[in-house]
C-alpha cells in the first residue's frame, strides 16, 4: 500500500532561474553559426527545476547547440501554441499531448522524425510505445513517458466491507458490488466510487473488452447512440442505491476528485494519477486491474506527454538530437524522476531510483504487461472537444437532468459534426 509522506515542492524561484536562462540564451555560445533551438513545454516551477538541470546538461553534450526553454501552463501552452503556428513562431521543440497530436501533424505543422534517425535512436522504447506518435508511417512525436487506464482503490475498505476484491478477471458486476458494499458499511459516509460513466476512458476500456474502439482508424466514433446511451444507464441502480458518490457532491469538491476529497473509496484513472490521489487522501491506496466480462483487459500504454519537433525549425537535427537526449539518457531519468511518468524507455526506467509511489506505479505496469492490448491509434482532431461534451452531457445524466437516451443522441450529433469538420 502507498501513503503520501510529503515532500515540499521546490521553490517558485525556478521560474526566475529558467526565465534569466532564456533571457541569456541558455549559455550557448555566440556567433559562429552555432544552432540555436527553442524548446517550449507545459508545467510547474518545479518542472522548470527540472528542465534547467537536464537542458544544461544536454549543452555540455553538444556544446554547438544552444537551447533556449519556455514554459507555461497546460492551458496557457495550447493558447500560445495556436498563435504561435497561426503565426509562423512555433518553438524547434515543443511538448505534446497525444490528443493533440493528429491535429496539429494534419495542419502540416510538425517535422517527421524518422527522417533524423542519425540524430534521434527510439529503439529503446517500449514494446508498447514503440509506435506511439507515428501517424500514417511518419514519426511526428516521440514519447516520453507512459502509462495505462487502472483502478485506484482503498483495499482496506473493500476488506472491512467484505466486498469483492480486485483480481484478473473480476467482472463489472462484482466491482458494482463492492461499490454497493463499502457505501453500506461506511452508513453513506463515504462511497464507494465516483460515477464511473463519466469518464469516456471507462467506455473506452469496456468497448476495447468487446472488441470494439472508441474511434475507428479513419477517425469516426466507434460506437453508436444505443451503446452510449446503454453506458450511461448502467449505473443507474448505483446512483438510486447511493452506492456512487451523488452529482452535486462531486460537483462541490472541484476540482478535487472524489477518492482525493475522501468522499470515496475507488476511482478509475491512468495510473500515474496514483501519485496526485495518494497526496490528497486520507486512505491507504493501491492499484488494481479493470473489471472485464470478456476476459480482455481492454488496457494499453498511452504516452502520457510527447515531444514533436516544428516543420519549420531551421535545426532539424539539432532538434531531433534534443529529443533523444531527453528520452534516452539516463541522467535526465534520475532528475526527473516520474514527473512525467514513467520514462517510455527502457534505459531510462531502469536509471531511475523510484519513490515509493513511482515504484508501485512501476510494479503496476510490469504486472500488467503481458494482458495489455495494442494501443489505439493517436485519436482524430477534435477528440479533446468531445471528451469535453462527454463530461458535460454526463453530468447532466447524473443530475437527473437528461435521459441517458436524450444525452446520448446529442453526443452522437455533436460527434459527428466535430469529426466531419
Amino acid at each position: 500500500m502507498v501513503q503520501w509522506t510529503g515532500g515540499a515542492a521546490r521553490s517558485a524561484a525556478a521560474v526566475a532561474m529558467v526565465l534569466g536562462l532564456a533571457a541569456t540564451g541558455c549559455g550557448g555560445g555566440e556567433g559562429g553559426g552555432s544552432p540555436e533551438i527553442r524548446y517550449s513545454w507545459w508545467g510547474n516551477a518545479e518542472r522548470a527545476e527540472m528542465m534547467r538541470e537536464a537542458i544544461a546538461l544536454f549543452e555540455e553534450e553538444h556544446p554547438d547547440i544552444t537551447v533556449t526553454p519556455t514554459f507555461s501552463e497546460y492551458d496557457t501552452y495550447w493558447e500560445k501554441l495556436s498563435t504561435q503556428v497561426a503565426g509562423g513562431g512555433m518553438p524547434d521543440v515543443l511538448q505534446m499531448d497525444n490528443a493533440y497530436l493528429r491535429e496539429y501533424s494534419d495542419r502540416g505543422v510538425l517535422l517527421d522524425l524518422k527522417q533524423h534517425k542519425q540524430s534521434l535512436d527510439t529503439s529503446g522504447l517500449l514494446e508498447g510505445l514503440s509506435t506511439a506518435g507515428v501517424i500514417d508511417g511518419a514519426r511526428y512525436g516521440v514519447p516520453i513517458g507512459g502509462n495505462t487506464f487502472s483502478l485506484v482503490y482503498a483495499p482496506e475498505l473493500f476488506d472491512e466491507a467484505g466486498a469483492p476484491m480486485p483480481e484478473d478477471g473480476w467482472t463489472w458486476q462484482e466491482y458494482d458490488e463492492a461499490l454497493t458494499a463499502v457505501s453500506e458499511h461506511t452508513g453513506g459516509d463515504l462511497y464507494g466510487a465516483s460515477d464511473y460513466t463519466g469518464l469516456i476512458w471507462v467506455l473506452e476500456a469496456q468497448l476495447r473488452q468487446e472488441g470494439g474502439e472508441l474511434f475507428t482508424d479513419s477517425g469516426e466514433l466507434g460506437f453508436g447512440r444505443d451503446r452510449l446511451a446503454e453506458f450511461w444507464e448502467s449505473a443507474a441502480g448505483l446512483r438510486e442505491d447511493g452506492a456512487v458518490v451523488p452529482a452535486d457532491e462531486a460537483e462541490q469538491v472541484k476540482p478535487l476528485a472524489p477518492l482525493g476529497a475522501n468522499l470515496s473509496a475507488s476511482e478509475f484513472t491512468w495510473d500515474n494519477m496514483l501519485t496526485r490521489y495518494v497526496e490528497e487522501s486520507d486512505l491507504d491506496l493501491e492499484l488494481a486491474p479493470l473489471p472485464t466480462d470478456s476476459g480482455d483487459s481492454g488496457q494499453y500504454l498511452k504516452p502520457s506527454m510527447l515531444l514533436s519537433a516544428s516543420a519549420q525549425t531551421g535545426n532539424p537535427d539539432a532538434a531531433a538530437k534534443l529529443v533523444d537526449f531527453m528520452i534516452n539518457d539516463p541522467r535526465v531519468a534520475e532528475i526527473f524522476g516520474g514527473n512525467r511518468g514513467i520514462p517510455a524507455t527502457e534505459g531510462q526506467r531502469e536509471a531511475i531510483d523510484y519513490t515509493e509511489v513511482d515504484q508501485a506505479i512501476v510494479d503496476y505496469e510490469d504486472d500488467r504487461m503481458s494482458d495489455l492490448q495494442e494501443a489505439p491509434p493517436a485519436p482524430p482532431a477534435g477528440a479533446g472537444a468531445l471528451e469535453t461534451e462527454f463530461i458535460r452531457l454526463s453530468e447532466e445524466v447524473h443530475h437527473g437532468q437528461m435521459s441517458p437516451d436524450e444525452a446520448a443522441g446529442e453526443f452522437v450529433s455533436f460527434a459527428e459534426r466535430t469529426l466531419s469538420s
